[in-house]
């Protein structure tokens, strides 16, 4: 049986795996040379209430790192695919509060949930084009959050020196230790209003994309890279 397979079957598995994924990424963190932009405007905001986090599917592997948890909590949503379910270990394991999207819970059920976490203070978090792609194109559920909550959206990325790309549909970016490292937090300008038209929304879309796209563009530079996805 594959390990995916595997995986799907067994929660202790995912909690084992999670567990490994999160010591690896606990040495990338501890000897990445970090330089970070936005986090204080970031506290502040939270200061304010939660916020809500956007980011590309490539970029997610060190949010749970990167994130002031001591300003307040996170709540990360992810659907129940193998690595999706990985990756909502990692982020239990590592103080935040993972929320799994099943298809076999109504929408209803599950916005009620997002919206309890929101006024208990709890911020959410999401991949702009997960979980399934295409790579780089932003789906509704970003956009339909920041209506229904009113919530201030910020942008996230990191970038390291030392890296490979997994072949998947995303190019995701795995860090290496013993490297150098930036990591953006950016507020996005762009108000979502409670009922846009057809017009409005494609353009917010355009625009949130552009924005991702440059906050990801921004920590590469910091560290002298060109921009990648």
């Amino acid at each position: 049986m594959s390990l995916r397979k595997r995986i799907e079957n067994s929660e202790r598995l995912v909690n084992v795996v999670g567990r490994l994924v999160l010591l690896y990424l606990n040495l990338v963190q501890r000897t990445t040379r970090w330089q970070s932009e936005g986090v204080d405007e970031l506290r502040a905001a939270m200061a304010q209430g939660p916020v809500l986090l956007v980011m590309w599917h490539s970029r997610l592997m060190m949010i749970a790192h990167h994130w002031p948890v001591e300003s307040g909590s996170l709540s990360s949503l992810h659907d129940t695919s193998p690595i999706a379910r990985v990756v909502g270990a990692v982020h239990q394991q590592s103080g935040l509060r993972p929320m799994k999207m099943s298809a076999r819970v109504s929408n209803i059920v599950a916005s009620r949930t997002v919206l309890k976490r929101v006024k208990d203070g709890v911020s959410i978090g999401l991949t702009a084009d997960g979980p399934t792609g295409p790579a780089l194109q932003l789906k509704d559920p970003p956009l339909e959050w920041a209506r229904a909550t009113g919530l201030p959206v910020f942008c996230y990325a990191f970038s390291t020196t030392r890296q490979r790309r997994a072949q998947s549909w995303d190019q995701l970016l795995v860090p290496r230790p013993f490297s150098k490292g930036a990591y953006v937090f950016a507020r996005a300008p762009q108000q979502i209003p409670r009922k846009p038209d057809a017009a409005e929304l494609e353009t917010l879309r355009q625009d949130l994309a552009s924005f991702i796209n440059a906050t990801t563009a921004r920590a590469d530079e910091l560290i002298d890279l060109p921009h990648g996805p």
